[in-house]
């Protein structure tokens, strides 16, 4: 599994069911997630979101990538 081809659906399902994160906002094509401990990240509505932006989700929010694909 890599961190390929992934819709930002399932990228907010396991950030908001696994890691305690929760959507704000939205404005345009972006969603603004928080965690309580006041770490935050964009998640743009795209399919699929590209690799690139995916590791600065994950880099944003302190989630090491192989911890987020063990809750695909």
């Amino acid at each position: 599994m890599s961190l390929r081809n992934h819709g930002f659906r399932d990228v907010i399902r396991i950030l908001t069911r696994h890691f305690g994160f929760r959507v704000v906002r939205q404005k345009g094509s972006h969603l603004f997630l928080e965690h309580p401990d006041g770490r935050s990240t964009v998640v743009p509505a795209y399919n699929p979101i590209k690799l690139g932006t995916m590791k600065a989700i994950l880099s944003q929010v302190g989630i090491p990538e192989e911890e987020f694909l063990r809750h695909i």
